[in-house]
This record gives C-alpha cells, sequence and structure tokens, in this order.
C-alpha cells in the first residue's frame, strides 16, 4: 500500500464543509491549529459528532483526533448509504448543520440514504428543518435528482437547550452523475407560505407571530398563508420555545426563505451573559423580525436565499463537465468561503459576472465531472 498524501489545512473555520469536499473528493487532509489559542481548544462536541456521522455513512474512512482536539487527521472512506441508520446530532448545534452535507453524500451513495437524527431542530443559528424542507430539497430538483425518495419527516420538534426533536431524512442516489443546469430567472414573488411552531409553551404565541408578520406581508400580497404546529406531551421535545419560518415562491419556481427559534440559550453560550436567565424575545417581535427579514433576502434577488449559496455553487461543481450558470444575490461569507474550497478541492473555478443594475452576480462554471462510482462497485 502507497503512502497516503495528506492536504494540510490550519484553522477550525469551515470545517464542515472541508470534511466533505475531502470525502467527495477523497482527499486525504490534515487540519491543525484547531482554536489552538482559544480558552476552550480543539474540536467542538458538533464538530466531533459531525466525524462520527461521517463514519456511519461512509466505510473505511479513518479519523485520528490528538489529545487536545487541535489536530485532525481525516482519510476519507467509500460513501455506502445505508437504510435505518440513526444518529444523535447533540444539542451544540442544530440537526441542519448535519442535513446540508448528508442530502449532498447521500446522492453519491452506494444505496439510498435513509437516516433518523435526533437533537434540536429549530434554532437561531442554523436554517430550520422548515426551511430545509421547503427551500433546500427543492434546488436539488434543478439539478436533476428524482424527486421520488428525497424527503424529510418532522417525528418531533425540539429546541435548546436540551433537545429532543427527531427527524428522519431520505435521500435517492443519483444512477450516474447531477445534471448541469441554467437557473438564473428568479421570477417576482406570488405567495408566501410559512410555518409557526411552539413547544411547551401556550399556543397563544404562535398567533401573535403570524399576526405580526401578516401585518408587514399582507400590504404587499394578498396571498399569505401561515400555518400552526403546535406540538405538546413527547412530539414537544425537551424544552420550552417557539419560531417561525417563512417561504416566498416566485413564479420561475424559486424559493427564498427566512426563519428563526427563540429559546433559552445553551449551556455554553450562557458563560457571557448575566447569571439570571434572560427574557425571551416577544413573539409579536419575531414575527416582524422574521417578515422583513425575507423581505430583505426577496430584495437582494438571485435564486436562492443568502443561507442556500454555498450549497448551489457545490452542486454546480458537482456537475458534468458542461456549463452551469447560476445568479445570486449579494455573495455571503459562506458563500465566498465555499468558492474558495470548491477551487482547492475539485479543481472547479467560477466566473462571476456582477450586474450593477440589479445588485446580483451570475456565476458560471464548468463541472468537475464526478459521477456516482460508488454504485458501479455493486
Amino acid at each position: 500500500m502507497g503512502k497516503v498524501s495528506y492536504m494540510k489545512l490550519k484553522g477550525s473555520q469551515n470545517l464542515r464543509l472541508r470534511l466533505l469536499l475531502a470525502t467527495l473528493s477523497s482527499k486525504s487532509i490534515i487540519i491543525e491549529d484547531i482554536r489552538a489559542d482559544s480558552t476552550w481548544p480543539g474540536l467542538r462536541p458538533h464538530e466531533v459528532s459531525f466525524l462520527r456521522l461521517l463514519e456511519k455513512v461512509c466505510d473505511d474512512c479513518v479519523v485520528e483526533i490528538n489529545e487536545t482536539g487541535t489536530k485532525l487527521k481525516y482519510k476519507p472512506g467509500i460513501i455506502m448509504g445505508g437504510r435505518h441508520l440513526i444518529h444523535d446530532c447533540g444539542v451544540s448545534r442544530s440537526i441542519s448543520y448535519f442535513l446540508e452535507p448528508l442530502i449532498v453524500l447521500g446522492l453519491f451513495g452506494k444505496k439510498p440514504l435513509t437516516i433518523r437524527l435526533k437533537g434540536i431542530t429549530n434554532d437561531s443559528k442554523d436554517p430550520s428543518i422548515d426551511t430545509f424542507r421547503s427551500t433546500t430539497l427543492p434546488i436539488l430538483k434543478q439539478f436533476g435528482v428524482p424527486a421520488e425518495g428525497l424527503e424529510l419527516k418532522i417525528e418531533s420538534r425540539g429546541v435548546a437547550p436540551k433537545g429532543g426533536g427527531e427527524v428522519v431524512l431520505s435521500v435517492p442516489m443519483v444512477p450516474n452523475s447531477l445534471k448541469a443546469t441554467k437557473w438564473v430567472d428568479e421570477g417576482l414573488v406570488k405567495r408566501i407560505r410559512g410555518v409557526s411552531f411552539s413547544t411547551r409553551v401556550s399556543v397563544q404565541f404562535e398567533n401573535t407571530m403570524i399576526h405580526a408578520a401578516r401585518g408587514i406581508l399582507n400590504p404587499l400580497l394578498s396571498d399569505v398563508h401561515i400555518f400552526t404546529d403546535h406540538k405538546a406531551g413527547a412530539q414537544a421535545g425537551m424544552s420550552p420555545g417557539y419560531g417561525i419560518s417563512l417561504f416566498a415562491e416566485t413564479t420561475s419556481g424559486c424559493v427564498i426563505s427566512a426563519d428563526t427559534a427563540v429559546s433559552y440559550a445553551r449551556g455554553e453560550d450562557d458563560a457571557d451573559l448575566e447569571d439570571d436567565r434572560k427574557d425571551l424575545i416577544p413573539a409579536e417581535e419575531v414575527g416582524e423580525q422574521i417578515a422583513s427579514a425575507l423581505l430583505g433576502e426577496i430584495k437582494q434577488g438571485g435564486v436562492v436565499d443568502s443561507t442556500q449559496q454555498g450549497l448551489l455553487f457545490l452542486l454546480c461543481a458537482l456537475c458534468p463537465k458542461d456549463v452551469s450558470e447560476v445568479r445570486v444575490g449579494k455573495l455571503s461569507p459562506y458563500g465566498i468561503e465555499a468558492l474558495r474550497h470548491i477551487r482547492d478541492f475539485l479543481g472547479v473555478k467560477f466566473v462571476m459576472k456582477p450586474d450593477a443594475s440589479a445588485g446580483t452576480v451570475n456565476l458560471m462554471c464548468l463541472g468537475s465531472g464526478f459521477q456516482n462510482l460508488s454504485r458501479k462497485v455493486s
């Protein structure tokens, strides 16, 4: 067996993206200086959990972490997929943190993927699972992923700090490769849909949020429907909280989203707060904030909102050796980092053409010709 050559990287930033791209490109990596100068050095619980998740969906991958957790050596294996997998995501990040890389890995597995994830379903840091189901999954269909077998079921909800939520993700494998796309027309907003939720608090919180959001959206558009999802008992998880997710559907089939959730802080988030618990943001304010945030995302333009840019660029890069073109609004910091890492791992460079009049950017790339080679082994 030949000596393994490792790509050397530094720092903790974009660890999830680096591990995902390393797995897809079959490049072994060493990451050093992971929060080496921090008060709490090394990998965070959600990052270790993500490594364990990679071990579950891939065969023969090797993970080595030093004693302090500041150095990680990762040798990717073969993406297997599989059914009836279960993973506890912990409570330091929400389930959505794990979902985005999972759907990409699932597409190129040896078998279709079905996995049950446990943890926090809604928080203010990551996109909610409602947003993921309504906004992220439809993006895959633009690249030729079959709708059959692509599903996210919400079994129960859970918010910080204790979680208790459960979802089941099903991802079909692509027969051979994705399909290059030209997706530049964002269209006009024709309707707004949404979901509000509450766990272990009064359903009145939801009604207040919906009323506040509609107060901003209804003068602009008549077709606004926001559904309630009040959970009780086992389905409500272990912590009180509430939140709302809004989606704007356009005439060309794009979905733009904004969401948040309100709950008590996690343990490590409390370090810089006062000893007493902070009051939760009033429900009325939450509804107004998210309606305004959605309008802000729509104003930016582009076929996806700012939180989905990284995934969109990655899917373009994984297409066959054909030209893909997409339009986005202002590039988000994560979107920019995704472009840099795609160049380093997959060798795909994007040509950018800013449109000053619309405030948008057109990006074109030649796909890497990535194929589902795992499937051919079977």
